[in-house]
């Protein structure tokens, strides 16, 4: 029987749900809170609501798609806030506004709970092979604690500095993410409409240096027209209002990523729970009189 602490997941979708396979696969043992009750594959044990199943966990990782959700389920009488014991480690790996993880820092410190602010670079088939980064703020105390976890989600953390932080680094690398998509974007656009071989074009994009290799991975969707969510463009764009918001607040000029959160507004609204890819079927279909 296995002696490690039972890890509690606070949202088990695509992300989660695979975190949590591999964890298991380290020794752990996981339990889930979702609003359905369900996730994964069938094998994990759901409890619910959150408060009980923070009663029963030694680690509690929140992985939720937004400020919203995570509110929901950390507070009230039947939050897992409500539920942890003091002295309790409370990671959250979802991707939030800084200063709902200022927010969420202060109720914890006030029940003496210690957060780790851990959101994760990367999309589903990092998620699958274990090979997340993870961007931490916390302490370095409760980070080494932490690592164990990290190390089985992940191929490297990140101690990004004080709690709020591990948030901030995510807005930076998902606007760098979701403004250089929306260059390449663009470049495919303009030579469709220039003429060029549509295969030609996508082949030639795949094979220099100037694309990434993320971005040639979703160059390949965009060829097949296959949009399948890795992740979606619900996601994406929202991480994009989230960097524009505090960048206002930070009075930090971001003209490119204000332009490229444009298209991918655009991109949610006709291609929500698609790839965010799925920006290239978008640009396509202006020059191509495509769907």
């Amino acid at each position: 029987m296995s002696t490690a602490p039972l890890i509690g997941f606070v949202g088990f979708g695509a992300m989660a749900s695979r975190m949590g396979a591999n964890l298991v696969r380290a020794g752990y043992q996981i339990a889930a809170y979702t609003p359905s009750g369900k996730g994964g594959d069938g094998s994990t044990r759901f409890v619910s609501p959150p408060r009980a199943l923070a009663q029963e966990a030694g680690i509690l990782i929140a992985c939720v798609p937004d400020d919203e959700a995570l509110d929901a389920s950390m507070h009230g009488p039947d939050g897992a806030l409500a539920g942890l014991k003091a002295g309790s480690l409370l990671i959250n790996t979802s991707t939030v506004a800084p200063e709902t993880t200022e927010a969420l820092a202060t109720a914890c410190a006030a029940r003496n709970i210690r957060l780790i602010d851990a959101p994760v670079a990367g999309s589903t088939p990092e998620a699958e092979s274990g090979n997340l980064i993870v961007l931490a703020g916390g302490s370095a105390d409760d980070i080494r604690q932490a690592q164990p976890v990290f190390d089985a989600i992940g191929r490297l953390t990140i101690h990004a500095g004080p709690i709020g932080s591990g948030a901030k680094l995510k807005l930076v690398i998902n606007g760098i993410m979701g403004g250089t998509l929306a260059v390449v974007a663009e470049g495919v656009t303009y030579g469709l409409a220039a003429g060029l071989d549509r295969d030609m074009l996508f082949n030639a994009l795949d094979e220099v240096p100037v694309i990434s290799p993320h971005h040639k991975r979703k160059l390949k969707a965009a060829k097949a027209r296959d949009f399948s969510p890795q992740f979606p463009a619900r996601l994406m764009q929202k991480d994009m209002r989230l960097l524009m918001t505090d960048a206002a607040r930070q009075t930090a000029p971001l003209p490119a990523m204000a332009a490229a959160t444009q298209g991918l507004s655009l991109t949610r609204r006709r291609h929500p729970d698609e790839d965010y890819s799925a920006l290239f079927a978008v640009m396509e279909g202006m020059v191509a009189n495509t769907p």
